[in-house]
């Protein structure tokens, strides 16, 4: 593992503990973060969609996903999907 990649690891570490930690009035849970939180939570200038991609599969490993929204990303547990409601090839064939 380069050394660029312990440090996204890092990061990835580091989002997935702040979801577990209470802020904003909610105990843990879902929470967004600025490109530029991000930015210095990875200790970079800019981050590189690669950089991005990396980050979304190092936290998918832990657990949770990572939504990209432009200016800001959302970190959600992997679980919150669990009970969407399936799809089927008649719903979309309709």
């Amino acid at each position: 593992m380069n050394e660029s990649s312990k440090s996204l690891s890092s990061v990835a570490d580091r989002l997935a503990s702040l979801y577990e930690r209470p802020f904003g009035g909610k105990e843990k849970g879902r929470y967004r973060i600025a490109m530029k939180l991000m930015r210095q939570l990875a200790g970079r200038r800019r981050l590189y969609q690669e950089d991005v991609q990396n980050i979304a599969r190092a936290l998918l490993e832990r657990g949770y996903v990572l939504i990209d929204m432009d200016s800001f990303f959302v970190v959600m547990s992997a679980n919150s999907f669990v009970n969407y409601r399936r799809t089927n090839e008649v719903s979309i064939n309709k």
